[in-house]
């Protein structure tokens, strides 16, 4: 059997100019989708897949992200006198035991690669996973539990896919794919963000991912790629050859690219809709609003 992966990496030090001037004052990570914070998402993923120890690679400017993660004695004990309970325990979730998270800081950006690499110390020779919290996926059992247990089967390096259309294949690493399994696939190339023409498959790499430390030896090399950053698909890539090598997981799941405006918007409604207690006011909104637009037109 492999072994159990309990670390998880969270590159958090982009300064998201796609949403300024939002993010001028706040992190983007901390950008609300309905009433939880992006990284909020990417945090209950982790725990639900069975991580224990989060590393954060920041920047200059990130300290409300620490906040957030914080105890926050005032407002419980302002809660728990008001007995709000149901508040109470929402804010008790955003808890992390002392020790659990870790912060390391990108001091300049120099791609993905290099904000995992900057991690390495706290990785050290253990299996680790990848989450970039700007891909949100709605899913009954979260993608990352799903790739940790189809990473039991196939060690190695796994990294969740999906299908784009061939317009969009230019915006994503894409796998060469060597035999093809069904939700898993085994990967004999890996290119980062090939021409619509010159890509191997519609087979895209999206932000999640399970590694091997054989990557960080990689980075360690500090080569320059697409884009003349440090690219994690190249670190991957080097482990194709490798005994266990890499596999795609085409997850059960809707992502969201919340790295972009309308990515957001969209995961805002569909998250709404998909709440108890927003969902039926939600739906009823937004059939008027769509009923007056059309009789206005």
């Amino acid at each position: 059997m492999n072994r159990k992966v309990t670390k998880a990496v969270f590159p958090v030090a982009g300064m998201g100019t796609r949403f300024l001037p939002a993010t001028k004052s706040i992190p983007k990570e901390i950008m609300t989708l309905v009433d939880r914070p992006l990284i909020q998402y990417a945090i209950d993923e982790a725990r639900d897949a069975g991580i224990e120890e989060f590393i954060f690679v920041t920047s200059r400017g990130k300290s409300a992200l620490e906040d957030y993660f914080d105890a926050a004695p005032q407002l419980e004990d302002s809660l728990q006198k008001k007995g709000k309970t149901d508040l109470l325990a929402e804010l008790k979730r955003t808890d992390m035991p002392s020790g659990a998270i870790a912060y390391v800081r990108q001091r300049e950006a120099l791609g993905l690669g290099h904000a995992v690499w900057c991690a390495r110390r706290l990785i050290a020779d253990e299996p680790f996973a990848v989450l970039l919290p700007d891909d949100v996926i709605a899913a009954d059992k979260s993608c990352l539990h799903q790739m940790v247990e189809a990473y039991q089967e196939t060690g190695g390096c796994m990294v969740a896919a999906m299908e784009v259309p061939n317009d969009k294949v230019s915006s994503y690493g894409v796998l060469d794919v060597n035999q093809d399994l069904g939700s898993i696939v085994s990967v004999k190339g890996m290119v980062e963000k090939p021409k619509a023409s010159e890509a191997p498959s519609n087979l895209a790499v999206i932000g999640r991912y399970i590694l091997n430390p054989g990557v960080l030896d990689y980075l360690d090399q500090m080569q320059v790629g697409a884009g003349g950053e440090i690219q994690l698909t190249d670190a991957i890539a080097s482990q194709i050859k490798t005994e266990d090598g890499v596999h795609g997981y085409r997850f059960r799941g809707q992502r969201f690219d919340c790295g972009s405006k309308t990515g957001f918007l969209q995961a805002t409604v569909a998250f709404g809709l998909a709440r108890d207690d927003l969902g039926d006011d939600f739906r009823t909104f937004l059939t008027d609003f769509l009923e007056l637009r059309r009789a206005a037109e």
